[in-house]
């Protein structure tokens, strides 16, 4: 496993914007020609894919974030397979974005960097592979706002990749995933401590009361009502008071119940804070919230025509953020193009982070397909 960081130089995003771009990422097993195999993360996440025992600063999704999938002897085989994983654009592990300082004004971005998209990721991807000698794809592989990363090869570069595996994601967000989106949006821009972005002073405070609310309406979209309620219940939790705690004091905490369920959102917002940058946030969630893959096209057939590879679209039945049917709907689109695809379907009452959290059920599919493509 190496861990590196590329520079790719002036960077122009679909904004028009340019700036200098660097990109973090990391790469497992060795390159034969044609056994590169691209990992693209998820909202939150990093380059680092796999490898446990190595520290990379990083937490949570961000930390080795699949390794009981990618690695030697692991579904995604590194004795067989060269894994590239990189650090999307507007990130916060290493890969330029709203905390990197502007070298025009000697202070960080902020809210002024540039607005990123997924046809961004993708096109800063494509050309960190052509400086490691990567010509061509045997596979691009993504999960959530990842699998978008994906369906974007597939637009983008066509002919570039051989297979697809689009991972509990959709061709698009549907309304109720971007009102909660907005909501979580407007926690952060409410934060005082937010202050237009411009938060990295020695003495400013970051926003995290609004970062740990946006968390944590993300983490109810990612579970299912069934883990919700095996793993908590309607049980109350000891109320820990906590200096360190990412959200303000409730008043009203004497005269409603803290249950399991609440203890668990504000652990998840107390780690988040201290890993991940509000900016960034907003700038990786709108990039996933504007996402469309039909657009400049006449559907979602239409912006895969070029694409005449394989694809293994996964879905999860208790994941309602991305549901099966979304998936479907992603499925025949690509057989509408002319690809061969299959839409395997994993029963599984884990939610959106079913993907990251059942290696056993996700890991026979993506071995399989990478190795014999569809049957």
């Amino acid at each position: 496993m190496e861990s590196q960081t590329a520079d790719l130089g002036e960077f122009e995003f679909e904004s028009g914007e340019k700036l200098e771009l660097e990109v973090a990422y990391e790469t497992y097993g060795d390159h034969d020609g044609d056994n590169a195999v691209l990992v693209c993360h998820a909202l939150t996440g990093s380059a680092h894919v796999a490898g446990r025992e190595e520290d990379r600063g990083t937490a949570g999704q961000a930390s080795a974030w699949w390794d009981d999938i990618v690695g030697p002897g692991k579904a995604v085989d590194t004795n067989d397979y060269y894994v590239v994983c990189a650090n999307v654009p507007g990130s916060c592990y290493g890969t330029t974005g709203p905390a990197t300082e502007n070298p025009d004004t000697g202070e960080p971005y902020g809210a002024e960097f540039p607005p990123v998209t997924v046809s961004d990721w993708t096109r800063s991807q494509r050309r960190l592979l052509e400086i490691l000698g990567v010509d061509s794809l045997h596979a691009v592989i993504g999960g959530s706002v990842g699998g978008m990363n994906v369906l974007e090869w597939a637009k983008l570069y066509p002919d570039y990749v051989d297979r697809l595996i689009p991972v509990a994601t959709a061709a698009r967000l549907d309304p109720q995933c971007l009102a909660l989106d907005a909501v979580a949006r407007r926690a952060i821009l409410s934060d005082p401590n937010w202050n237009s972005g411009s938060y990295y002073g020695d003495d400013d405070e970051p926003p995290d009361d609004g970062l740990a609310l946006a968390r944590q309406i993300g983490h109810i979209m990612y579970l299912s009502k069934d883990s919700m309620r095996d793993k908590f219940g309607r049980r109350s939790a000891r109320r820990e008071p906590s200096d360190d705690a990412p959200v303000t004091e409730d008043p009203t905490a004497d005269f409603f119940p803290y249950r399991d369920v609440e203890s668990y959102l504000d652990y998840q917002a107390e780690k988040f804070v201290e890993r991940f940058d509000a900016n960034s946030y907003l700038y990786l969630l709108r990039a996933m919230d504007e996402y469309d893959l039909a657009s400049g096209y006449d559907s979602d057939a239409d912006a895969l025509a070029a694409y005449d590879g394989e694809a293994l679209v996964i879905s999860f039945t208790g994941d309602w953020h991305f549901t099966v049917d979304q998936a479907e709907s992603l499925a025949r689109a690509f057989e509408e193009a002319g690809a061969d695809v299959e839409h395997h379907v994993i029963e599984s009452d884990y939610g959106h982070d079913a993907f990251l959290v059942e290696p056993e059920k996700i890991g026979p599919p993506l071995r399989s397909f990478l190795g014999t493509g569809v049957r």
